[in-house]
């Protein structure tokens, strides 16, 4: 190597002093290891040179492994929550089904059960001088009794037994559409949630269902649930 050096510096000093005078004749294995002498010394003192020669490609791929791979969830754009919002109406509240009769919904046969109207007192049943009454019940303070009234008659032409209490009957009535309230328990022996007795044939009872409302309640609407059976109906008295 040593060598090598002394000859291309001698070389390059017959070069110089030729001055404008002739190339001397070169070899072309001294031709080449001029010019790569020469381009050995302009890279020792050319930092940049070597800088951009070198670094700049090692920088790049450095650059490039560096680089965060996006993964499949980044590719993916947001979705927007508003656009793919899912309404969950299962829990939105029910309406119970209506039905057209007492006795369609717990299945009484030969009985046809029809309200006939009401009556609001602070008592029931109305005392009178000459009827000594087994049962009677008042209202609350600031309440009143809304009597609701019904007809149940035997359609058949045999007597027939109505076992209200065996249907499990229960009443819930609304009033001008506000919340339902329990029809009270009474020891009335024609309450109709739980009448058991036998209507002769042809004929027909007086059935009766009592809620307390606020006193003065100027009553429009009335509604009464029914329930005990499979699900609650919905009966639109008025």
């Amino acid at each position: 190597m040593k060598k090598v050096s002394v000859l291309l510096c001698g070389l390059t000093v017959a070069l110089l002093t030729a001055g404008c005078g002739e190339m001397p004749d070169l070899t072309q294995e001294e031709t080449d290891l001029i010019a790569e002498y020469a381009a050995g010394i302009l890279l020792k003192y050319d930092k940049d040179q070597v800088n951009r020669l070198v670094d700049i490609p090692i920088v790049e791929e450095a650059e490039e492994e560096l680089k965060p791979e996006e993964t499949e969830e980044e590719q993916t754009e947001p979705e927007d929550e508003e656009s793919t919002a899912v309404v969950d109406v299962s829990q939105d509240e029910e309406t119970e089904p209506t039905v057209s009769s007492v006795e369609q919904y717990y299945g009484v046969p030969n009985v046809m059960i029809t309200y006939t109207g009401y009556e609001v007192a602070d008592s029931y049943p109305p005392s009178t001088e000459e009827e000594d009454l087994v049962f009677s019940m008042d209202a609350s303070a600031g309440k009143q009794l809304l009597v609701l009234k019904f007809n149940a008659q035997n359609l058949s032409g045999e007597d027939q037994n109505l076992n209200m209490l065996g249907y499990g009957a229960r009443f819930r009535v609304s009033v001008n559409g506000e919340s339902s309230k329990g029809a009270l328990a009474t020891m009335l022996v024609n309450d109709m949630q739980t009448y058991n007795d036998v209507i002769p044939a042809g004929a027909a009872v007086e059935l009766v269902s009592i809620v307390e409302i606020p006193q003065g309640t100027n009553v429009g609407s009335i509604d009464m649930i029914l329930r005990g059976g499979e699900q609650d109906a919905t009966l639109r008295l008025q």
